[in-house]
């Protein structure tokens, strides 16, 4: 059964920077990853999630960051226990400008992360509520389900859709991503970095998944 005390960050600070598997950070904390397409809003929800205005940079220019960013958290339980971890910000993908060559560069450098960091227990893929997934989402969510990856789906910007029509925008995501085949019983958490509706969800997985 889940642990149903409340969770909290109460610490974020940057760790590292890597381009390649040599520069993944020493350590045994737990890492939990985001990624999404360039557009998706990724820096946004990762500030709100942290409650840290400019942790990761968001930037007009969609596609720049090219890197593999850790930061380290510290969350503090309601019993007043604390759990620290490592939330990783990978490069966001799907951009049309990106050349085919640098898509490929991408590609192995993301999946060799995927594959090789031991460290990894979720993969929270981010997708945008207001569209149905595009090609990139659903390739990017049936890869790292078909690789036993943990995939927690957040559908962001949920602020840009009428409450009264969320569930509905969920669903045309769950059928675009096969998810009631590729991950029974998986849910996708409509979040807004703007009112933090849904923060409290996904903190909620991230400390079941640390408690593990």
């Amino acid at each position: 059964m889940a642990d149903t005390t409340s969770f909290n960050i109460t610490h974020a600070s940057y760790a590292a920077t890597a381009v390649n598997s040599s520069q993944y950070p020493e350590g045994e904390l737990t890492e939990i990853a985001f990624i999404g397409r360039s557009n998706v809003g990724k820096s946004s929800l990762i500030n709100s999630l942290c409650r840290h205005n400019g942790l990761a940079r968001t930037s007009g220019t969609p596609g720049k960051t090219q890197t593999i960013n850790y930061f380290r958290l510290i969350g503090k339980l309601s019993d007043q226990s604390r759990l620290e971890f490592m939330l990783v910000d990978l490069p966001g993908y799907g951009y049309a400008k990106r050349a085919q060559s640098a898509r490929a560069t991408w590609s192995k450098f993301i999946e060799e992360y995927w594959l090789k960091s031991t460290r990894l227990k979720l993969v929270c893929q981010l997708i945008d509520l207001r569209h149905p997934p595009m090609e990139s989402d659903i390739n990017v969510y049936h890869w790292l389900i078909e690789h036993g990856l943990n995939v927690q789906v957040v559908a962001t910007k949920a602020d840009k859709i009428s409450k009264s029509r969320i569930q509905q925008h969920i669903q045309v995501i769950t059928q675009g991503i096969n998810m009631g085949q590729l991950h029974p019983g998986g849910r996708i958490i409509p979040y807004s970095a703007v009112t933090n509706a849904g923060r409290d969800e996904l903190l909620d997985v991230i400390k079941n998944i640390l408690l593990k």
